[in-house]
């Protein structure tokens, strides 16, 4: 149990800095001995990887002779061993050193994987390949992390002062240890399908509030964005599609199992066909085909009088006798119009004379009257 009596040392002054870390120098070895047993770590490496730590291996046996570390490289085998010797001081070294040739061993540089010597700086590989089955979502997603010419890794390098290196089915991540967790965060989010682009926003504003002393004993919840999840509409499968296509509903659950299928001879027994004879059968057999070949020849005589039916032609009319009909029309229209104009005329002419002969009598039969 933590104690919880926070009693005042007088060794605890302000101007102790708690989280400096102090050289471990040999005179810091309390028995001043050697080690009881040697310490060795084995790892191995791809074969492409050959080449280059041929290259860069005099600079490894320098860099871990400092540390009294010796290092073998086995090109039978393809592997890389480091080991402590008798001049060994520092046991920590020895955990670096095993952690330097795993860093080789996944593609990081040398100049980039000799700074885990050092005791501020430490190192995790992190494996993607066991986040998702199908490999096209596993590559998709592994691009997303890297981002466009690699800006997704440039940005989350300079939020975290990490050092990261996307390399097959693993990632390389060398940095403070507050970096190395919130980049493990970021990598494992990414690989369960979140964008990476809502840790680097998270990560910018806690920088930003990180810069104001007034906020170091306040809760950051206020400022952080929430980010909530969309649910988004899924490919439906064809089947469903092709069922809505066609109007069906969605099948009613009942607890009772569907009605049996009627059998050949249940429906033999029906169609009364059961109980006939054998020549019976036989005839109704031949009247069936005989029936069906008749109309397949109607429907193929229906076929082939199709190409004998003439097609409907554009009637062509010749624009000399189209003025003549024309004349002829308006002619007509001219001998109605004049005709009309006979019959009003004689018609007036005739009221005009009644008129005149019911005048005249009128006239007479007064004349009588005196």
């Amino acid at each position: 149990m933590v104690s919880t009596h926070k009693k005042e040392k007088p060794w605890d002054t302000p101007d102790i800095d708690k989280w400096k870390i102090d050289e471990f120098k040999p005179e810091d070895n309390a028995s001043g001995s050697s080690f009881l047993e040697e310490s060795s770590f084995v790892t191995l490496f791809p074969k492409y990887r050959e080449e280059y730590l041929k290259q860069v291996w005099t600079e490894v046996v320098k860099a871990l002779k400092k540390h009294c570390i010796d290092a073998t490289l086995n090109l039978v085998e393809g592997s890389m061993t480091v080991k402590t010797t008798r001049k060994t001081f520092d046991p920590v070294q020895i955990l670096n050193a095993r952690d330097l040739i795993k860093l080789l061993a996944r593609s990081v540089p040398f100049p980039q994987a000799v700074k885990i010597l050092q005791d501020d700086i430490a190192c995790e590989v992190i494996k993607i390949d066991g986040y998702t089955r199908n490999k096209e979502r596993f590559v998709k997603r592994r691009q997303r992390l890297i981002g466009p010419n690699g800006n997704t890794l440039k940005a989350l390098e300079l939020l975290t002062d990490c050092y990261i290196l996307v390399q097959g089915n693993t990632v390389s991540i060398m940095g403070p240890h507050q970096g190395l967790k919130t980049l493990r965060k970021v990598v494992e989010d990414c690989m369960k399908n979140i964008h990476p682009i809502y840790n680097i926003k998270e990560l910018m504003i806690k920088k930003e509030l990180a810069k104001r002393p007034e906020l170091a004993n306040e809760s950051w919840d206020r400022f952080l964005p929430q980010f909530k999840k969309k649910t988004v509409a899924r490919k439906k499968p064809k089947q469903v599609k092709d069922a809505e296509a066609k109007g069906k509903k969605d099948k009613v659950y009942t607890p009772f199992p569907p009605q049996q299928m009627p059998r050949k001879v249940d429906l033999q027994i029906e169609s009364g066909e059961f109980f006939l004879s054998k020549k019976e059968k036989r005839v109704k057999e031949l009247q069936e085909k005989k029936k069906k070949q008749e109309d397949m020849k109607e429907a193929r005589q229906e076929e082939k009088s199709k190409d004998y039916v003439a097609p409907d032609e554009d009637v062509r009319e010749n624009p000399l006798l189209k003025k003549q009909k024309k004349r002829k029309h308006s002619e007509d229209e001219e001998d109605e119009e004049a005709g009309d104009e006979k019959k009003v005329k004689k018609e007036k002419k005739e009221k005009k004379e009644k008129k005149e002969k019911k005048h005249k009598k009128d006239k007479k039969s007064s004349h009588n009257e005196e």
